[in-house]
């Protein structure tokens, strides 16, 4: 076994445990295996294992590494390739990119204006999709981080849920830059609680669904207050 499945049979290991610790079962977390950090035969290697959520966090390397495993994926050099990669964007996006990453994925998890998002339900419209999208709120409080502000989370849920071609599927957050898993841990029930008071509103019913948050080092705590997609790299790659 190599050093990339070794990883990620940790990583699994330690979801499925945080699922056990939390009554959860193992299947409501969706690893996305996070691609930025990983050359293209370390992506390959991900793939071969069967893994088809993969995240990216730039367009411009969301394009090339989507071209290169596609083609890999029509060579069909191995029966355990799975039969397409459901590629997430997942870093933040320029409104004026918007329709580059329609063409390459339904999964956007870094929707934090409602400039943004009128942008990216314009060029659905345009192209005839329905993408998926979360809304980012910045539950850190950091102000380096990307996401829109606690306060303004539900009410800009809601204008989200009123546009015609995109589906809000949830809330996406990043925890604190610390060791302290208290404060981790805070920033996740903060995220939780939103999330439980836009689904009480009921904005979007049928597809709101989805916590993404957790990566490398906080992912298990994720687990354990509720997340439903994980979005771990360095984790797999390192």
């Amino acid at each position: 076994m190599g050093k990339i499945a070794e990883n990620l049979e940790k990583v699994k290991s330690n979801i499925t445990e945080a699922c056990a610790r939390s009554r959860r079962a193992t299947g409501d977390v969706k690893l996305v295996v996070v691609t930025k950090s990983a050359n293209v035969d370390a992506i390959k290697e991900v793939v071969n294992l069967g893994y088809s959520d993969l995240g990216e966090n730039r367009v411009q390397h969301l394009k090339l590494v989507a071209e290169e495993i596609g083609e890999y994926l029509e060579q069909g050099e191995s029966q355990s390739l799975p039969a397409k990669i459901n590629w997430h964007m997942i870093g933040h996006l320029q409104r004026n990119k918007s329709k580059q990453v329609l063409k390459i994925t339904d999964f956007i998890h870094s929707v934090d204006t409602l400039r943004l998002a009128e942008e990216i339900d314009k060029a659905s419209a345009k192209a005839g999709v329905n993408p998926k999208i979360l809304l980012q709120v910045n539950c850190s409080l950091e102000p380096q981080k990307y996401g829109v502000p606690v306060g303004a989370a539900v009410h800009l849920a809601e204008q989200i849920a009123e546009m015609g071609n995109v589906r809000l599927c949830g809330i996406m957050t990043m925890g604190p830059l610390t060791r302290d898993k208290d404060l981790v841990r805070v920033s996740f029930v903060r995220a939780r609680e939103i999330f439980e008071e836009i689904h009480k509103e009921g904005f979007s019913p049928k597809d709101f669904v989805h916590m993404s948050m957790g990566m490398s080092a906080d992912y298990e705590i994720a687990v354990e207050e509720g997340a439903t997609i994980l979005r771990v790299g360095s984790a797999i790659f390192s």
